[in-house]
């Protein structure tokens, strides 16, 4: 197989949503303190929230 390069840009879309102001404040501390993006983080908690979600069986 012939070595190809991938583009690192991944498809993207915005959305706006609110947090309450508690939250941003504890988020913001643990970005600080882990040289990551607040849109960063939000994506990794939501990936680890989807990927661990309990659903119920019918």
């Amino acid at each position: 197989m012939a070595f190809q390069i991938k583009s690192d840009k991944k498809e993207t879309e915005n959305k706006t949503i609110r947090f309450p102001l508690p939250l941003v404040e504890r988020i913001n501390d643990v970005i600080q303190e882990n040289d990551v993006t607040f849109s960063g983080f939000v994506i990794q908690a939501c990936e680890y929230a989807l990927e661990n979600l309990e659903t119920t069986e019918n």
